[in-house]
């Protein structure tokens, strides 16, 4: 008798068979399920997402807003060139990889095709400038430069050039207004990458970045791109699925950005970079008896700061460059020169990074430390021409021997050993090598004048500076022991092998000789030029700081106030009135008897008249010639020249702050004071008046600020790596007005990202972690002369 059932199956196929209709049934539900998911429950979602897939937006960039000097004059404004753009997109759609047609372009354009052809490849990690660093989808500039031949030849033959535009377009334009350049200060665009297109897609105006968008990467550029960038005009277009155009979804214009005032005055600016040119070209030329060759004068900074604000006048930076460099794409060669070490890195801003020792500028510190820690302003105290502390010998500068004096004697003729004295005095009663509760007063005043900190000045990548206090000490043992430890083992015999040798075994000590180095300004102490004007102008205001800033205003393209950027009072004098009064008559006393008497009241300064107060620094670096600093304030501004390799204070720089006074207050080389030829004999506290159209309203100059005032002769310019093509002259710079918004297109900019700048995005290293070295750190940062040990 067969087991085979009626139907003809086996029990386990009838099982299979089961199985199989339940798994088809499971996934007819599933897809069924998910159908109604899609075009039921969530069929709005997919609906709008389906329509946008349908819509593409044409962008068309704002006019970027003017940076504006005090007066109105335009700074940084725009300008309209033909650019000739090439799309990516359009090119790899041709057979031979659009090298045809970039070969014709180049033709046309009469330049080498290999250029063409590097400035429109992406910017990646293996490739290097010249190349294209924002969204690839976006037209790339080629060239801002077309003439109107050259673009016509390029519209009339559409078909030999497939995605090449030939437009008038804006672009950024930095003037030159009054010879002034600023580069450091104003800064540079580039375009967007797509990184931070993708960013910020998920935002809204200001916040979201377009492919077509140029953004400030440095300087005022950066810090008030937001307000200066407009918002870009958006048309969106229906297209069919083989992308044809077939209507309009929408538009939205695009809003100019809005204009800055700063507190610059461009004619002071053009006065303060002539004079640190020539003061480092005279540096170049002066012989330096103790390396027995003239000064290298490498690099320098000045800063003219408003006393009763704290707003800066005038901010010059060398070496410098010609910031329209930047501006439609920067060549390879261009980039590689403004960032190579031979160059010196003129990107950067020496007011506010450049770093090193204050020299005896920081005496009025350490007068204040003295007094604060119980030393009497009435007293008198020693100054021999040298001190034996812990072995070492600690000299006055060039061996001099003052006697008995006062503290106000010993600041005004910069006497080191004084401070030397009262420094070792302290540190002996804070315990010595082994401290009990040790008050520090001299690190506590250095912070309470804001120093190992930053400013906060109103442009990015400011560094703090260093007050080598116990803190610091032991975090910077803790980062270097094991090199120190290392290099003590090889047995060298030079300086820094016994420094290495001492470091290793008791580097985080506060030792006499680095108590007595950091009252003279020496040894690890470090501040910025921006940080020494801030102090001197406390000095002179009575006793408030403010912190630095440059803008003033942000002004519509209309001409009406948008927000006033008001002074911002950050810290009192650690003092009394008493003692700010005795600093004052000291620091008037180098001026008329003390040591940068010879470069004014022996130079004819009207001290009588127009009273200054000044102190020199000469610091001395290890392994470099002395830098350079003059630090002085008047009743209006606080002044500061500082040149790297320049000789002493007031030899170095003593001749170009006087007439950099000279230039504000109108004063000859005889004394005489002339008004009508005074740039700027009070700080400009007024914003400029505006016109309908939303331009400024410039009053005309009085003063020659192409020649220095007292020589009568154009001064050199700083030197530039490259200068404009097209230079622009004072009287057109001024009459810039805003470009209507049709004119605006894709402005072409720079092709590199940022990188100069990162090493001092933020200097300090985190905790517990050594900081990196580099060219550009020993640039900004001097050889450590020996700390004094004892």
């Amino acid at each position: 008798m067969s087991n085979i059932p009626e139907t003809g199956r086996t029990r386990r196929v009838t099982i299979r068979l089961v199985v199989l209709q339940i798994l088809v049934l499971s996934l007819l539900a599933t897809l069924g399920g998910r159908l109604w998911y899609l075009q039921i429950r969530n069929a709005k979602e997919y609906t709008a997402k389906a329509t946008g897939n349908h819509i593409r937006e044409v962008v068309e960039p704002a006019v970027r807003g003017e940076i504006l000097d005090a007066s109105g004059r335009i700074l940084a404004g725009n300008e309209t060139r033909l650019v000739v753009s090439v799309s990516r997109t359009s090119l790899l759609q041709q057979k031979d990889g659009g090298k045809g047609v970039l070969g014709r372009l180049a033709e046309v354009l009469g330049m080498p095709a290999k250029d063409v052809q590097e400035k429109v490849r992406l910017c990646d990690a293996k490739t290097q400038q010249p190349c294209w660093n924002g969204s690839p989808y976006q037209p790339i500039p080629v060239t801002k430069e077309a003439t109107t031949q050259q673009a016509m030849q390029i519209m009339e033959r559409r078909e030999d050039f497939p995605g090449v535009t030939a437009q008038p377009t804006a672009v950024r334009r930095y003037t030159g207004v009054e010879g002034a350049n600023m580069a450091q200060v104003l800064g540079y665009l580039s375009p967007v990458t797509d990184e931070e297109v993708s960013k910020t897609a998920a935002k809204s105006g200001l916040d979201r970045y377009l492919p077509a968008d140029q953004i400030g990467r440095a300087g005022l550029e950066s810090v008030y791109d937001r307000d200066l960038r407009g918002t870009a005009g958006i048309t969106k277009l229906a297209v069919d699925n083989l992308g044809r155009v077939i209507g309009t979804a929408g538009s939205v214009a695009p809003q100019t950005g809005d204009n800055l005032v700063t507190s610059i005055d461009a004619r002071v600016q053009k006065v303060v970079e002539d004079n640190l040119a020539q003061a480092m070209n005279d540096a170049r030329n002066t012989f330096d008896k103790v390396t027995n060759r003239n000064y290298e004068a490498d690099s320098g900074a000045a800063v003219v700061m408003d006393v009763h604000t704290g707003r800066i006048v005038a901010m010059a930076s060398a070496p410098t460059y010609d910031p329209n460099l930047w501006v439609g794409g920067i060549s390879g060669k261009d980039y590689q020169s403004l960032t190579s070490k031979d160059s010196n890195f003129p990107l950067l801003n020496r007011a506010i990074q450049g770093q090193s020792a204050p020299g005896s500028t920081f005496k009025v510190v350490s007068t204040t430390a003295a007094v604060q820690a119980g030393y009497s302003l009435d007293g008198t105290y020693a100054c021999p021409k040298s001190l034996t502390i812990g072995g070492r010998e600690f000299k006055n500068f060039e061996s001099e021997n003052f006697g008995s004096i006062s503290l106000e004697k010993a600041l005004e003729v910069s006497c080191d050993t004084v401070f030397y004295g009262l420094a070792y005095d302290q540190w002996m009663k804070d315990g010595g090598i082994k401290p009990k509760n040790p008050g520090d007063w001299f690190f506590k005043t250095a912070h309470e004048f804001g120093l190992g900190a930053k400013t906060g000045i109103d442009l990015p990548a400011e560094v703090p500076g260093r007050v080598p206090d116990r803190q610091w000490k032991q975090s910077f043992y803790d980062n270097n022991k094991d090199a120190w430890c290392a290099q003590a083992q090889k047995g060298g015999n030079s300086f820094s092998d016994q420094i290495a040798r001492e470091n290793c075994v008791d580097g985080y000590q506060m030792r006499a000789g680095d108590a007595v180095n950091f009252a003279i300004g020496q040894g690890d102490t470090l501040v910025t030029p921006v940080q020494m004007a801030r102090i001197y102008s406390a000095l002179a205001n009575g006793g408030t700081f403010y912190r630095p800033t440059i803008a003033k205003a942000v002004i519509s393209p209309s001409g009406d106030l948008v927000r006033e950027i008001a002074p911002h009072e950050d810290a009192k004098f650690p003092g009394d009135q008493k003692l700010l009064s005795y600093i004052d008559q000291a620091t008037a006393g180098v001026i008329t008897s003390g040591t940068a008497a010879w470069k004014f009241a022996g130079a004819g300064w009207p001290q009588n008249k127009i009273e200054l107060h000044a102190k020199t620094g000469t610091a001395e670096v290890e392994g470099k010639q002395t830098t350079s600093w003059l630090t002085t304030y008047s009743k209006d501004y606080a002044v500061v020249m500082t040149i790297s390799q320049g000789g002493t204070g007031s030899g170095g720089s003593g001749d170009a702050v006087r007439r950099i006074y000279q230039a504000l207050y109108g004063v000859d080389d005889k004394g005489n004071i002339d008004n009508s030829k005074a740039l700027l004999p009070a700080p400009q506290s007024q914003l400029p008046k505006f016109n309908p159209d939303g331009t400024a309203i410039i009053k005309p100059a009085s003063y020659d600020a192409g020649a220095v005032q007292g020589t009568g002769a154009p001064v050199a310019q700083p030197a530039q790596l490259a200068q404009p093509s097209q230079p622009a002259q004072p009287a057109q710079a001024a009459q810039l007005a805003p470009l209507a918004p049709a004119q605006a297109g894709a402005v072409a900019a720079a092709q590199v990202d940022h990188d100069p700048a990162v090493a001092f995005l933020d200097p300090t290293p985190p905790a517990g972690s050594p900081a990196p070295y580099t060219a550009v750190d020993a640039a900004l940062e001097p050889n450590r002369p020996g700390r004094g040990r004892a």
